[in-house]
């Protein structure tokens, strides 16, 4: 059985179907790499101002300004496509947020991500 996952549509996505095309885009912005890699890294969902917490301190501005205006960004732009392009499972009435496909699609992207750092 291939793991599926939704978009924010509702339409399912088979792992298989995420394309490089929509990985790469995925990653283009720092944000959304550090989204997904603190996703890869938790084997259940996790509450959106953890994440914030998370990208706050890997951009060193660990203030509450700070903080808030990566919740927004988050919310409103980089979560949206995450979850259009199939790599991330967001409740917005919860304020959690998932993986939604296995770490190993994702996983090459992560280490050139690690590389150029």
């Amino acid at each position: 059985m291939t793991p599926k996952t939704r978009n924010s549509q509702g339409a399912e996505i088979d792992d298989a179907d995420v394309s490089p095309t929509r990985l790469f885009r995925a990653f283009a912005e720092t944000r959304r790499q550090y989204a997904l890699t603190y996703l890869a890294q938790k084997p259940a969902a996790i509450h959106l101002g953890d994440l914030a917490e998370y990208i706050a301190l890997k951009e060193a501005a660990p203030t509450y300004d700070q903080y808030q205006r990566i919740l927004v960004d988050l919310h409103h732009q980089h979560l949206p496509h995450l979850q259009d392009a199939g790599l991330v499972r967001y409740d917005e009435a919860a304020e959690r947020l998932e993986l939604a496909v296995d770490r190993d699609v994702i996983a090459p992207y992560l280490d050139l991500v690690e590389a150029g750092q």
